[in-house]
């Protein structure tokens, strides 16, 4: 019996070694582009721009934004390097320029504000064609946002290996089936949380993207000046 449950904990330690890391990458990954994507924050434009619609569109909407926005991130992980070769753009100026973008974002949400980067008014001014909403502005700019989109293209550098790519995607999409959660209880959560707690989980969020934001600045200028090289930084996401 002794023998035996030593061999057992030898064959569960190779299964730790590879879950654990998965585990923690999708942990990582998906804790940053939720607080990116931040469907709280967007639950007052979702319920305003659906007040006039009818009822089997207010149903269907959150399923169809939140596929919408899967499909961005998604193909943002998968072309987002092609893009930047294509454009001859390096790792370190995205990190640095998204971690720049990304604070702009967190400051305004700190502050229990939309970033102008995500919505602008007059893109939800015509409701009109509901079903195209769920593309333009709901799934981008207003969740899918050049932030989140950075975030993806990132996590795609840093990540090697097939279950590691696949981690990646499935944190996307769970953020996609928490968007379709959110928002189809855009009406009661709003009621329940109030002005007071949406702006706190707001704000919450915020204060998450801040310190992501610095950690992909200090990233990508470490790689620039490798004598600033801060250990143990590697940029917020994947394995490195």
């Amino acid at each position: 019996a002794r023998r035996l449950r030593y061999r057992c904990r030898l064959s569960y330690a190779p299964a730790a070694e590879i879950v654990l890391p998965l585990l923690s990458q999708f942990a990582v990954a998906f804790v940053a582009v939720f607080s990116i994507v931040n469907p709280f924050a967007a639950i007052p434009v979702f319920v305003g721009m659906t007040a006039d619609l009818p009822e089997e569109a207010r149903r269907k909407l959150p399923r169809k934004t939140a596929m919408a926005t899967f499909v961005i991130l998604a193909g943002a992980y998968l072309t987002g390097e092609a893009v930047l070769s294509f454009f001859a753009i390096s790792l370190p100026s995205l990190r640095v320029a998204g971690g720049i973008l990304i604070f702009g974002m967190a400051w305004s949400m700190l502050q229990a504000k939309i970033s102008p980067s995500k919505h602008r008014p007059e893109e939800s001014d015509d409701p009109g064609n509901w079903g195209s909403l769920a593309f333009v502005p709901l799934g981008m700019p207003l969740l899918a946002g050049p932030g989140s989109i950075s975030v993806m293209i990132l996590a795609a550098a840093n990540t090697s290996g097939l279950p590691g790519h696949l981690i990646s995607i499935l944190a996307a999409a769970v953020v996609g089936l928490s968007i379709w959660v959110i928002l189809a209880g855009a009406g009661p959560i709003a009621s329940f949380l109030g002005t007071a707690g949406m702006n706190v989980a707001t704000r919450f969020m915020g204060l998450i993207l801040a310190a992501l934001a610095v950690e992909f600045i200090i990233a990508g200028v470490s790689e620039f000046f490798p004598a600033w090289t801060v250990p143990g930084s590697e940029g917020g996401l994947g394995p490195g």
